[in-house]
């Protein structure tokens, strides 16, 4: 198995910045992809980024050129820096793992979800 555990959410303004962090453990051998997800009240969990173990990333088109993933292997953290925020991007944010991810597939492991909040 493995524990993933996301910090870093919280109440921001409009046009401000959060960093998201996810620490994996256990038997992190067994993933190689890292990803955040995104879920807003009402609707479906969306994928919003992606990145391999050699840090190929991947984004949504609804976060590109605003949000980075980036990932420290030896502490086997993914990270997802936000900036110029939107009241749109108000949701649980979650953090995912698997061996691969791909959009449309279910990641084997997620963290517990953290709100993020931005405010007009």
């Amino acid at each position: 198995q493995v524990q993933l555990v996301e910090s870093g959410g919280g109440l921001v303004q409009a046009g401000g910045s959060l960093r998201l962090s996810c620490a994996a453990s256990g038997r992190t051998y067994s993933i190689s992809d890292m990803g955040w997800y995104r879920q807003a009240p009402g609707k479906q969990r969306d994928l919003i980024a992606t990145i391999t173990s050699g840090r190929s990333t991947n984004y949504a088109d609804s976060v590109k050129g605003r949000f980075t993933i980036s990932r420290d292997n030896a502490k086997n953290t993914v990270f997802l820096q936000m900036n110029s925020l939107k009241p749109e991007d108000t949701a649980v944010y979650y953090c995912a793992a698997d061996w691969r991810i791909r959009s449309g597939s279910t990641p084997h492991y997620w963290g517990q979800g953290t709100q993020v909040t931005v405010s007009s």
